[in-house]
């Protein structure tokens, strides 16, 4: 297989292009499954090393070819060039683009609709017991699912953005995994053929050209609807608006808590905070700030807040702001995560600081992918 994966330091002798038969352990965060192939230490003959190996499924027995690895490194990454014994689960990829060596936009093509929600679950849950050390028998994690969201076609035509290679001659192409190589690609079956629509339970947003928003067209709504059930927030209150967008929570917490309640909005983009200030306007009082929310929250709105939204950046809020959102002492956080692992360290945060995770959704927002959205609520422990 052709690769020429990101540059890193070497650590001994490459151990690309050699292929090993395996039987597939299971789900990782990141779209792979764990296999473990013998690592070739001559002083320890029964030495493994783990392969983060993609366009597999769990279970099954496939030949997978090293892409990226050296004898000095932890870890290995593959692909499965060959399924010697398929998967009940395992389908034929809807895109002719998808599959190693191809196309890097999908991670579950080759897996059925039900069985990829499963996956995600499964990564869910593993993070939040690995790095939040819940329980697995935790309530909240045997109940959990990841839900289907209207908006695409069999977990196709979804998405309303997206980044193509320009390959002139009104061509253009996508790159492979891990990899500056091109694809070209004349019809990305994830790409949603509708027009945008920005508006949200019959309310309009202005959204700047190329500026986020959710890439599922139903994914305002439902992430809409599963915040304000959450925080379920009361006339009079005062909110906080973190990571605010163009203020698509905000608003309909607005809405919620009174023209006479306060609701502040921090959002680190100052094009999409002027949009906020357009969105919010007459709401409520509304106070928007352009600026890093961490470095905001360490200046300003140092009073009590009744309730807090967090929809941070896949990295998610960190401690920093985790620190400055407790200190505010509200009553719940609602928090909207696009990155299981991030959402799990933050959790443990809040965790140190006592409000326990009390509520959980997810949602297959990017079918195909390995990504999956969650919708959290943390509530002080005792209040």
């Amino acid at each position: 297989m052709s690769r020429n994966p990101r540059q890193r330091k070497a650590r001994g002798r490459s151990r690309v292009g050699e292929r090993f038969e395996v039987e597939v352990g299971p789900v990782a965060h990141g779209g792979h499954c764990v296999v473990r192939v013998p690592a070739g230490d001559p002083d320890d003959p029964t030495a493994t090393r783990v392969v983060f190996t993609r366009h597999t499924l769990p279970g099954e027995r496939v030949v997978v070819e090293i892409t990226e690895g050296t004898e000095g490194d932890r870890f290995w990454r593959g692909d499965a060039v060959e399924v010697l014994e398929p998967s009940k689960d395992r389908v034929t990829p809807p895109c002719p683009f998808s599959g190693p060596d191809r196309c890097g936009g999908c991670d579950f093509q080759h897996v059925s609709l039900p069985r990829q929600r499963g996956l995600k679950l499964d990564v869910v849950r593993e993070q939040l017991v690995r790095l939040a050390r819940m329980s697995p028998e935790d309530p909240l994690l045997a109940g959990l699912r990841v839900e289907a969201v209207p908006g695409d076609e069999q977990g196709l035509r979804w998405r309303t953005r997206g980044r193509f290679v320009d390959l002139g001659d009104g061509r253009r192409g996508m790159r492979k995994f891990r990899s500056t190589e091109v694809v070209e690609v004349d019809d990305c079956l994830i790409e949603s053929v509708e027009p945008v629509s920005h508006t949200v339970r019959g309310l309009a947003f202005e959204v700047a050209p190329g500026g986020f928003w959710q890439v599922h067209p139903g994914a305002p709504e439902v992430l809409v609807d599963s915040v304000l059930e959450m925080l379920a927030p009361q006339a009079g209150e005062s909110v906080l608006d973190l990571y605010a967008g163009v203020g698509l929570f905000g608003r309909f917490l607005a809405q919620e808590v009174g023209t006479g309640a306060r609701l502040v909005a921090v959002e680190g983009d100052r094009t999409a905070a002027g949009l906020a200030k357009r969105n919010l306007a007459g709401a409520a009082k509304v106070r928007v700030s352009a600026g890093d929310v961490g470095t905001v929250l360490s200046r300003e709105y140092d009073e009590p807040f009744d309730l807090v939204v967090l929809d941070p950046p896949r990295e998610g809020a960190r401690r920093a702001v985790v620190e400055q959102v407790v200190d505010r002492a509200p009553r719940a956080v609602a928090y909207v995560a696009c990155d299981p692992a991030a959402l799990a360290r933050d959790v443990a945060l809040f965790a140190e600081r006592g409000y326990a995770l009390t509520a959980l959704r997810a949602f297959d927002l990017f079918p195909m992918t390995h990504h999956v959205e969650c919708v959290a609520l943390l509530e002080k422990v005792g209040a």
